[in-house]
């Protein structure tokens, strides 16, 4: 089943990006938040290295990929970094997620990026498998000290 269009994100898919990155595990947005991460979501599509990419189905976002185009200091091209894939759950199993992975990656190679990273948490075990039938290899870890 592919009747979906994936497409870079716009500012009016604010809602339905949000409600992804909920069903993800992030905070959904509160009263009191909602105006600054409207502004964060406004800021990032601006970046130039900074694509958000949607799975839109019916006029419905069923998926998002947020893909980023970070320096590092021991390599003169890019490292593109996806710290967000999610395509709801209804959705798993039709296609949606393997265009916006495979979208990303073309992206990546257009802008000549040495290395194509992304992080999953431990409990995904089922995005694990579907980011090793992809190519993908696990390669270390990283740690965080919440800080808010």
């Amino acid at each position: 089943m592919s009747d979906f269009v994936i497409r870079r994100v716009e500012p009016r898919d604010f809602d339905g990006v949000s409600t992804l990155l909920t069903e993800l595990g992030r905070p959904a947005p509160a009263d009191e938040t909602v105006g600054a991460l409207r502004e964060t979501f406004h800021q990032h599509l601006a970046d130039p290295h900074a694509e958000s990419l949607v799975a839109e189905r019916d006029g419905t976002v069923i998926g998002f990929c947020s893909l980023h185009l970070r320096p590092r200091l021991n390599f003169a091209t890019l490292e593109a970094w996806i710290p967000d894939l999610i395509v709801t759950e209804r959705e798993h199993g039709q296609g949606a997620a393997v265009a916006l992975f495979r979208r990303a990656l073309e992206i990546a190679r257009e802008r000549r990026c040495h290395r194509f990273t992304l992080e999953s948490g431990y409990q995904r075990l089922r995005a694990h498998r579907f980011y090793e039938r992809e190519g993908m290899k696990d390669s270390g870890k990283y740690f965080i000290i919440d800080l808010a």
